[in-house]
């Protein structure tokens, strides 16, 4: 029979149907849970596993019962959320058995337990539930050993389980007793008969050992070691009981070492490790499991510590991605804002971690496969062959991608046998890791490992580098989207703002835009040079907020100012049409704003201002000022307001700087202190051309390398002589 494995598809018609137990709290008179847990576990020679109830009044199951394995273990799902991509959820949401038959299919479904628990093991969950109500789910978990498909036998064995502890679930709702969470049943660790010619004669040979032996409970606790264990860890026998070796022993306190019995005791397999005795002394630890504990041998790793010594690598060596590690990585993709960032951080925390010398990423668009970045190449072959490739071709990366199953491939023989084209080869590497990047259930391109040396790709290997995939997948689409966002904020604030300043014959003029670095990096600030009537009229303004209303807000008021300037208002016209219209259209947003006209023939400008900060003026001389302007509001605000005008002695060659607050506003720094350093920076400037002068300015405010809060927008108007 062909095992269940599809995804999650969403929540269906099930709430109505889901409920958790109500009425008074009267316990239930004997350990109901515990001991169909129990029975389940040893009816189906499973390894482990957990009951969950729906909590009350909440769409969470919560673990009452687990047997077989530390509680620490399943932590991160003591409660578990009914949307929750976790198989106790899906199980209860579709109300079907899941069946997850290893490590791989754990990685490619549930990437979130198994990148916690990285280890070959395989799982079944079911819902607890009758045909009117569901009371909570049931998992159980065998070694990774156990076969691919599901028995008959043993679904049958889960599902009656379930269908009996159901049953008694309703009979207890519906007499009002409370079903609470009992005691977890964890073996204990089995204890000789003292006293016995047997026992005694075990411990004296066990004594006589060259080599290390000591016994672990399932916690993980040293429940009996032999002198040989004391005299090779450096401890006596007294100081390691009831201890954790990877407490008491300071030289293992590394999450390496507790890493190996948690895999020992979760898949069920032998494990080992190598870890070095300061100074010099290295030793072998080997786990030997059961459902009862584990095992260890200890003895000494001459050839390996030699090996290790001459550069060579340790085949005993722990996996390199480790669980801290794997967290590790998911906090720093979880940091990545676009998809050069994702690029970046498989390459400088990922390639490494697992020995991949090169990678390329491939995204999915139209049809083809596109490269969206790739590190470790000394050529640009490689990408470019892959770049563009149909779908339909035959290839290991869509292979990958179409099926959603990863690819591993430890030399060049066997991606050859596969596709003998050698296309797949032509990148000079000697094995390839290809995992599907799917996020959302939807396929967002494939992450390529290319390996220098022929490399082995252990099944925990596998699950790791597959666990990683999936946090890949879900940072590239986080990015995707930035970009995309990204992309969209500067198309419309490029939009909106001019393209280039118009030539005119009376004024030279420069500008510079730079949005706020949170958010969408899109926002208010407006800037523009109008001619109009042989004059030159000039606006800068600042729309409140940083978003696409205040943007869309500041290219209506923008279009105001260069229609009122185009049929000849005054400029204290300009500002009230303008501050009428911002009041007309019902927005809850004001803004800033600085206008004036520059009359070369009179050598003035006259301004109008609306709340916005003062421009500077460098006279021929050197000299800088602060203009200090008559105004009125912020437009927007008042429907009557009026606009005075300033008119300002504008000579051939004086400079004016209008520009907006994000330029000299600056956490912890006093406006006046700001204003006047601008003024100081502005009158040592050497006579340069005003591109060069803006570039100038705006680096030297920090606007380039700090993290912009503000929009920035910079105007500067020279004016010419009058010909």
């Amino acid at each position: 029979m062909a095992r269940p494995c599809e995804e999650v598809v969403g929540v269906s018609d099930w709430r109505g149907s889901v409920q958790a137990p109500a009425g008074p709290p009267t316990r239930v008179g004997r350990p109901l849970l515990s001991l169909t847990l129990a029975s389940l576990v040893d009816e189906v020679h499973a390894h482990s596993g957990a009951v969950y109830l729906l909590a009350s009044g909440e769409p969470v199951l919560e673990m009452a019962v687990m047997a077989g394995m530390p509680r620490a273990f399943a932590a991160p799902w003591e409660r578990v959320g009914l949307n929750a991509p976790i198989p106790v959820a899906v199980a209860v949401r579709e109300r079907r058995l899941v069946w997850v038959s290893g490590g791989e299919e754990m990685a490619r479904r549930f990437p979130r337990i198994a990148m916690v628990l990285p280890y070959p093991f395989a799982l079944a969950a079911l819902p607890v539930a009758t045909s009117r109500t569901t009371y909570g789910a049931v998992f159980v978990t065998w070694p990774g050993s156990h076969p691919l498909e599901l028995a008959e036998r043993e679904r049958d064995h889960l599902v009656a389980a379930c269908d009996r502890l159901a049953l008694r679930l309703e009979r207890a709702a519906a007499e009002h007793r409370t079903v609470r969470p009992e005691p977890d049943l964890i073996a204990p660790s089995p204890t000789p008969a003292p006293g016995t010619l047997g026992s005694v004669e075990a411990a004296r040979m066990v004594a006589r050992l060259p080599y290390g032996l000591c016994a672990l409970d399932l916690y993980g606790r040293v429940s009996y070691a032999n002198p040989a264990t004391a005299e090779m860890l450096g401890m006596p026998v007294s100081a390691l009981l009831g201890t954790q070796l990877w407490a008491s022993v300071p030289w293992l306190n590394d999450p390496v070492y507790e890493d190996r019995y948690r895999a020992a005791l979760i898949s069920q397999h032998v494990t080992s490790f190598v870890a070095l005795r300061p100074p010099c002394d290295w030793l072998s630890f080997r786990f030997y499991p059961s459902t009862t504990g584990l095992s260890v041998r200890i003895s000494p790793a001459r050839a390996v510590a030699q090996m290790n010594r001459s550069g060579s690598q340790r085949e005993d060596a722990p996996r390199l991605v480790t669980i801290s590690h794997v967290l590790s990585l998911a906090g720093a993709l979880t940091q990545a804002a676009g998809v050069q960032d994702v690029v970046q951080l498989v390459a400088d925390e990922i390639a490494p971690a697992v020995g991949s010398r090169a990678l390329i990423l491939l995204g999915s668009r139209a049809g083809r496969l596109h490269v969206l970045g790739h590190r470790g190449y000394p050529d640009t072959h490689t990408a470019e062959h892959l770049d563009g490739l149909p779908l339909s071709a035959r290839s290991p990366c869509t292979h990958a991608l179409n099926t959603g199953v990863p690819a591993f491939f430890d030399s060049r023989a066997e991606v050859e046998r596969l596709y003998p084209s050698r296309e797949a080869t032509s990148d000079g590497m000697a094995a390839w890791a290809y995992l599907p990047l799917i996020a959302s259930g939807r396929p967002l391109g494939t992450c390529v490992l290319a390996y220098a040396e022929p490399h082995a790709f252990p099944t925990d290997e596998r699950a790791v580098l597959t666990s990683l995939s999936g946090l890949v997948a879900q940072a590239l689409e986080r990015a995707l989207l930035y970009d995309t966002k990204l992309q969209l904020a500067h198309g419309l604030q490029a939009a909106l703002l001019p393209h280039t300043l118009p030539s005119l014959p009376s004024v030279e003029a420069a500008a510079r835009y730079l949005p706020a670095t949170q958010g969408m990096e899109i926002g208010g600030d407006f800037y523009d040079l109008v001619p109009s009537h042989g004059l030159a009229s000039a606006v800068i303004g600042d729309v409140q907020g940083h978003n696409v209303t205040a943007a869309a807000l500041m290219g209506q008021v923008r279009t105001a100012v260069r229609a009122y300037t185009t049929v000849g208002q005054p400029p204290e016209e300009v500002m009230r049409s303008t501050n009428r219209l911002l009041i007309d259209l019902g927005t809850d947003l004001f803004a800033s704003c600085l206008y004036l006209r520059m009359d070369p023939e009179r050598e003035v400008a006259v301004m109008a201002r609306a709340g916005h900060p003062p421009p500077l003026l460098r006279r021929p001389d050197g000299r800088v000022r602060v203009l200090d302007l008559a105004g009125g509001p912020l437009l927007g605000i008042d429907a009557d307001a009026t606009y005075q005008t300033t008119e300002v002695p504008l000579l051939p060659g004086s400079l004016l700087v209008l520009y907006t607050d994000g330029l000299i506003e600056s956490p912890g720094v006093d406006i006046e202190d700001a204003l006047a350093d601008l003024g100081r920076r502005l009158g040592e400037a050497p006579e340069q051309p005003l591109d060069e002068l803006a570039d100038s300015l705006v680096r030297q405010s920090g606007a380039l390398t700090q993290a912009r809060l503000d929009d920035v927008a910079l105007l500067l108007l020279r004016a010419r002589a009058h010909a």
